[in-house]
């Protein structure tokens, strides 16, 4: 069985479907949104929202605004709907935020660069939703959009 660490995405969705996806979606839920500012899990979702998305902080271990956004615990208490999730955890955490994601009829799962789950995102597949996977959001937002 292979090694969950070193595990390489199966499939990756051509350049045109990355594109469709940036110029679509504008909501994005950032699960695992970190308030220091030197981390990724920060600082992309703010790029992302300096270039008109709307970011959805969830982060179970603060309250405090992110981002000059309420905070939710969970994916599945954001009370609007969810078009984007974009994870910022490590690929243990992915199967669980796939679920949720599943149940509350998201359109795309991205996980950021670094974070493989082939199980998961084959779960969403099936399940009708569109998977990104170890690709970071802001470099393809500047590498197809620029």
């Amino acid at each position: 069985m292979p090694n969950k660490d070193c595990e390489l995405p199966a499939f990756l969705p051509p350049d045109g479907k990355i594109r469709e996806i940036l110029e679509r979606y504008k909501t994005i839920v950032v699960v695992g949104l970190s308030k220091h500012p030197e981390k990724p899990s920060h600082f992309v979702p703010k790029y992302l929202k300096e270039h008109g998305y709307k970011i959805i902080p969830v982060n179970p271990n603060t309250q405090e605004p992110l981002l000059g956004e309420h905070v939710y615990p969970t994916l599945s208490e954001v009370p609007q709907e969810v078009e984007v999730v974009n994870i910022f955890r490590p690929a243990e955490d992915v199967p669980a935020i796939v679920n949720e994601a599943i149940s509350i009829g998201v359109k795309v799962v991205w996980m950021q660069e670094g974070i493989v789950h082939n199980q998961a995102a084959r779960q969403a597949m099936d399940a009708g939703i569109t998977v990104v996977m170890n690709r970071c959001m802001m470099k393809e937002h500047q590498r197809l959009k620029g």
